[in-house]
């Protein structure tokens, strides 16, 4: 029993801490750049639905936010919005590329490919019925997480203090590089969450990767120490540390108790295994709640085996995170269809997919 727990426990701090050093990169080529890095939007439909693909591929929240934001100011389509949260899966992207290094690129690609062909289809079905909100107005809205206003970060200053919360982060950044290469978070240092099981849950036994993340961790302490007051405090600190890291944790502390000693002390890996239409249904469902987590359970239960393809794919593009909160405020008509289409593609790609899988 402790020793499951132990496992569980490494492994929680394992995956929540590649998260967060993730989080950290893409937040600062996002403030850094200024922004810039959406600028190239293209004027074409076909352009706007595969930038919005694309901005959806990023994990995490920031290109699911500036998607809902060009949404909101006209400035892409239905289908390309459609196609951004086909091709999103929230913060849940960072278990994916945690848990299944090997497949993440492959899956990520699928769900791209899917998005464009949805936004497509998508754009043209909306133009014959003459779908249009008409209750989102071309003046500036603002979106409540992710789109922090770059002005404030250019006049901030350069000012860079040694303060308390530049000396944690970068304490426990030092702390997670050296337990990364010394191997201590590794899954293999003590008892597997799922002893003499062949649909066993192996999280990131690649020795090679633990060292690309100490790599990745790196950059994030020279950004740490160079890096102003604002950006540190305002961006890595009050966004990721404070708002992101308890629910990660907490997310998947608890999701791992639940399937570690579920799959341990209960036979549901060969009820799950066997119903594998009812799961596409279910992770169908479970995606359409706007918020990162829910998701988790099925990326986890895909990286041990459990599960199929299928099954994660129906997450995945039902699944946005918590990218379509924004528009929820916005325009709760364009939301529930979205919701709704998102559902539908998510379906029919699951039950089409075990076709041929």
């Amino acid at each position: 029993m402790l020793h499951l727990f132990l496992d569980i426990l490494r492994n929680s701090i394992l995956i929540t801490g590649l998260v967060i050093v993730m989080m950290m990169l893409i937040e600062s080529l996002n403030i850094e750049s200024g922004g810039s890095f959406f600028s190239g939007l293209k004027k074409t439909r076909t352009g706007q639905i595969i930038f919005s693909a694309l901005l959806g591929s990023i994990p995490g929240c920031i290109g699911g936010f500036a998607s809902v934001s060009l949404y909101t100011h006209r400035m892409i389509s239905f289908g390309a919005l459609i196609a951004m949260m086909v091709a999103s899966s929230g913060d849940e992207a960072f278990m994916i590329v945690a848990m299944v290094p090997d497949r993440a690129l492959m899956i990520f690609a699928i769900l791209f490919v899917i998005a464009v062909a949805s936004g497509l289809v998508t754009d043209f079905v909306c133009d014959r019925i003459r779908f249009r909100d008409r209750s989102l107005e071309a003046g500036l809205t603002e979106d409540t997480h992710c789109k922090q206003d770059f002005e404030v970060h250019e006049h901030a200053g350069k000012t860079r203090r040694i303060t308390w919360k530049r000396v944690v982060m970068f304490i426990g950044v030092f702390i997670f590089i050296a337990a990364l290469v010394s191997g201590i978070l590794d899954h293999g240092h003590g008892e597997s969450i799922q002893e003499n099981n062949p649909a066993r849950i192996n999280f990131l036994d690649e020795r090679w990767m633990q060292y690309l993340f100490a790599w990745m961790s790196l950059i994030v302490l020279v950004f740490l120490a160079v890096a102003s007051d604002h950006y540190v405090e305002k961006h890595l600190w009050d966004h990721i540390v404070k708002k992101h890291l308890p629910g990660i944790f907490c997310w998947t502390f608890g999701v791992l108790m639940i399937v570690g000693f579920g799959l341990k002390y209960l036979d549901i890996s060969g009820w799950i295994s066997s119903n594998t239409a009812l799961m596409i249904l279910l992770a169908a469902a479970v995606g359409m709640i706007p918020e990162s987590g829910p998701h988790m359970i099925f990326v986890t239960l895909y990286a041990g085996g459990i599960v199929p393809l299928p099954v994660l794919l129906a997450s995945s593009i039902s699944q946005d995170g918590h990218s379509s909160l924004p528009l929820l405020a916005e325009s709760k008509k364009s939301f529930a269809a979205a919701k709704l289409i998102n559902f539908i593609i998510a379906i029919a790609v699951g039950y089409g997919s075990m076709l041929f899988m």
